[in-house]
């Protein structure tokens, strides 16, 4: 059952359903992934990470409405479920137990850079079928992108 229809013809709304739903799953793992590690970090760094890692969640969090009302305004169902995220998404878990400042921030430069990734294949993928989903893309590739250069300057650019 459809109960919006698209202005986009079938083929082309396949490839923007998908890169929605991908965006989608990437943004709420990220935010997962951020909350996390925003409960559990330790050490001397501790308060900045700390705060440097709510910019990530809030931000996350808006995309990932964003996304899914874009998603749903297309006659899209977004699935946002914790099933649905634990099975798609490309964002490497996160160890349990306390997280040493260092090890946060590389997890969260490790985690930024495999969505940046991903949401570069969909922007290139969603320009010609729907440039409206392709700037949302760009938009929300663009923060997360900031958020990466920090997070790499948080640790001196040092990957160990």
């Amino acid at each position: 059952m459809s109960v919006v229809k698209s202005p986009l013809p079938e083929a082309h709304l396949k490839i923007v359903a998908d890169a929605l739903q991908g965006a989608l799953v990437d943004l709420v793992d990220l935010h997962l992934v951020g909350k996390q590690i925003h409960w559990t970090v330790v050490g001397p760094r501790f308060r900045t990470v700390h705060l440097q890692l709510d910019d990530v969640v809030a931000s996350t969090r808006e995309y990932a409405d964003t996304v899914a009302e874009r998603a749903s305004a297309l006659g899209v169902p977004p699935d946002g479920r914790a099933q649905t995220v634990a099975a798609t998404s490309g964002v490497d878990t996160v160890k349990d137990g306390w997280t040493d400042d260092a090890q946060a921030v590389r997890t969260l430069v490790d985690a930024l850079g495999a969505v940046i990734g991903r949401m570069r294949e969909r922007i290139r993928a969603t320009d010609e079928p729907d440039p409206v989903t392709q700037d949302i893309l760009i938009e929300l590739t663009r923060d997360l992108e900031k958020h990466h250069w920090m997070f790499q300057a948080e640790n001196g650019g040092k990957r160990g």
